[in-house]
């Protein structure tokens, strides 16, 4: 029988090569995205393409929905879509902050919860989140975006205790700085939001910092089969570390004080 493994963000970056290397691990794949007009090259490769919208509850539903109707079956969720809304706590809007929750976090939540009843009958089943190393440590500017995955790691904990007795298995994979969209994405809207007000001088030096990593950036295929993997072996560890930067700064944010982490990013921005 042909597991059934669904992704969300799957237009491009992460999510698309996990499409890709599930397939070639004989799952039948759904990629799920807004920008559905990315996904023609899975849909040429015979995997299914399913318009959704984390923010429109309708559309979570649907997209859900239309998977069951012709599978009736989910094996596998990847909770890959997010994005990284920077800019000072000050500057950023609440209603930007609050869209940046409801996709990391709402949406996220709300789509695993209409996958979990299947899964829940049929006694099996993998949930993989993407969190970040962001989700265990911080920097400059990302306040909301780091909020959404403390707290994505929490929430994946207290759900992977709850599903375990059906069988089903959670895990979290925590990417560091990775060859995708969502830096040059973070960074504009870092500029737009904060980078004429009174944090210009640090935002500059931010972005400046981010443009001279940009060449030491892991590329997305070695996540794709992280993911990949996660989603597949038998056994899952319950956190998968990955990237550029992700072991170290985790280890230093684990390891040191506060007053002495602050002390290292602060240095960076000289």
């Amino acid at each position: 029988m042909q597991k059934v493994a669904i992704i969300t963000g799957a237009s491009s970056g992460m999510g698309k090569s996990t499409a890709f290397e599930l397939q070639q691990k004989g799952y039948k794949v759904y990629g799920m995205a807004r920008r559905t007009e990315k996904m023609n090259d899975l849909k040429e490769n015979g995997m299914g393409v399913v318009s959704l919208d984390l923010t429109k509850d309708e559309t979570i539903v649907d997209a859900v929905n239309t998977v069951l109707e012709k599978e009736g079956r989910i094996d596998v969720l990847v909770n890959n879509a997010g994005y990284g809304s920077y800019g000072s706590v000050e500057e950023v809007p609440i209603e930007e902050a609050k869209r940046q929750f409801e996709v990391n976090i709402f949406g996220l939540a709300r789509i695993t919860q209409l996958v979990l009843p299947t899964m829940r009958k049929q006694k099996s089943g993998r949930i993989v989140n993407i969190s970040s190393m962001g989700g265990k440590m911080y920097t400059p500017f990302g306040a909301w975006y780091h909020a959404t995955k403390y707290a994505l790691e929490g929430w994946s904990d207290c759900l992977r205790i709850e599903v375990k007795q059906f069988g089903i298995d959670v895990a979290i994979v925590e990417p560091g700085g990775i060859q995708t969209e969502w830096g040059d994405i973070a960074m504009e809207n870092l500029h737009k939001v904060s980078g004429n007000g009174p944090y210009a001088d640090m935002v500059k030096k931010v972005i400046d910092s981010s443009d001279k990593n940009n060449d030491k950036l892991t590329p997305v295929d070695v996540l794709g089969k992280e993911i990949a993997k996660a989603a597949s072996e038998k056994k899952p560890k319950t956190r998968y570390l990955k990237g550029y930067l992700a072991k170290p700064l985790v280890g230093m944010r684990k390891w040191l004080g506060d007053s002495m982490f602050d002390k290292i990013l602060l240095s960076q921005l000289k």
